[in-house]
């Protein structure tokens, strides 16, 4: 695909590492990036992070300078959000009116923050938490407060607590469900962290909702449970989840279902348009159904998969999904994607800070949640990408070597292939 016009939807990681990897692929058509935000596109997963720490430095998280992007003759269109997909005219018209044409669209278009629909959500001092923006009101305001209210036992609400306690804050977490993150670990990991944040100070409320949002001269002042339990806080972040941006895909008659669907090729019903990252429900290879991922992994991956298609490669996305998470002196690392798990066993103790759970379903491995354990982690990404079987019996014994059995996976794997390509040959 040379000398053509890419557009890019979206200047988040996904739809940044698109133009990059196009680029580095030798692709010398006309690439444009156009996002809803002004500046060059940055990194997210410290917002919730480091960033929290420090003072703010919104050059810090970029992941380019402005000047590189001028170098590779890639175009930023930022600040100025697309508003409507005209497909039989194969363009893109902007908030402004102007319109871009496109021989191929890439869809990068992410996931906003669900919003809490309650008495008081609006009131000054509700804060949430996916922009630069929001990250440095947030920032300024645990700066001036004492006390805060996080709804929300998930992964960002659950960092957001803990730079809290670590910013000395007084933290109440309030969760609906009955243990935290609860959506994505097992009951042994989430428990860890359940008893990690109640040991930092965290008051933790489970299996509690929320009825409204305390207000007073307009500001949050806490929040009302729905047992009728008041919590006073100087503060509020709201941590429920995100949604992902479907709407132009949608308005344009593609196929939508909790993201915008692609097959195996990140093509969506459209072949001149893909969908990538966040925003892309796809096929995956490690799960049962479509799949919607919210990691930078996923973003990268596909960005990457979708440019080498465009410059001749034909690539089928079948990355393996991890993720990551920092909270207090806990490094959790997950490898796979663990939903339908019927047996999980646990290499390490719990007690030591440093285990992995490993997930099975009908004896197949699914994939492996490690607290302080990197090596785990590596050797389940690489288990699941060569799809060597490991038996749970094998995954609780702390003296069965997995980086030997990869490599003696790996070892037999090549034998085979030379030996049948051999064959072929000879026949």
């Amino acid at each position: 695909m040379s000398r053509s016009q890419v557009v890019v939807i979206g200047s988040g990681q996904a739809g940044f590492e698109a133009a990059v990897s196009l680029r580095g692929h030798g692709f010398d058509g006309t690439i444009s990036v156009i996002g809803d935000e002004s500046g060059v596109p940055y990194q997210r997963p410290p917002l919730s992070k480091a960033y929290l720490h420090c003072e703010p430095d919104r050059d810090s998280l970029a992941l380019r300078p402005a000047s590189y992007f001028a170098e590779h003759n890639i175009e930023l269109r930022c600040g100025k959000p697309v508003v409507r997909l005209h497909r039989s005219d194969r363009k893109v018209e902007l908030v402004d009116g102007s319109t871009v044409e496109y021989d191929h669209l890439i869809l990068a278009t992410g996931a906003r923050n669900r919003r809490l629909s309650l008495p008081g959500a609006d009131a000054a001092g509700v804060h949430y938490l996916r922009t630069a923006t929001e990250a440095e009101n947030l920032t300024a305001q645990m700066k001036s407060c004492s006390s805060l209210v996080v709804i929300g036992a998930g992964f960002i609400g659950l960092e957001v607590a803990a730079a809290a306690r670590k910013n000395g804050l007084t933290v109440t977490v309030v969760e609906a469900m009955a243990r935290p993150m609860a959506r994505a670990l097992t009951e042994t990991t989430s428990r860890f962290f359940s008893d990690l944040h109640t040991t930092h100070g965290v008051d933790l409320r489970l299996s509690t909702g929320i009825e409204r949002i305390l207000v007073a001269d307009g500001h949050a002042r806490g929040v009302v449970t729905t047992d009728g339990t008041t919590i006073s806080a100087d503060a509020v972040v709201v941590g429920i989840g995100v949604v992902p941006n479907v709407e132009l895909a949608e308005h344009a008659g593609l196929e939508v279902a909790n993201g915008i669907v692609v097959d195996a090729y990140l093509r969506t019903s459209d072949a001149r348009i893909s969908a990538i990252g966040d925003c892309a429900a796809f096929p995956s290879v490690h799960g049962d159904a479509l799949v919607r991922l919210e990691s930078v992994q996923n973003a990268v991956d596909q960005a990457r998969c979708v440019a080498a298609q465009l410059t001749g490669a034909d690539a089928v996305y079948h990355s393996v999904p991890w993720f990551w998470s920092e909270q207090y002196e806990a490094k959790l690392q997950i490898a796979g994607l663990t939903t339908g798990t019927d047996t999980s066993v646990v290499r390490g103790a719990t007690s030591d800070g440093a285990f992995s759970v490993f997930c099975f379903r009908q004896g197949r491995l699914l994939g492996v949640e490690s607290v302080n354990k990197p090596r785990d982690h590596m050797a389940a990404r690489k288990m699941l990408a060569c799809g060597m079987r490991l038996s749970p019996e094998q995954a609780a014994d702390q003296s069965f070597d997995l980086k030997s059995a990869i490599t003696l996976h790996n070892s037999r794997t090549e034998a085979s292939t030379e030996s049948r390509s051999s064959l072929s040959s000879v026949g």
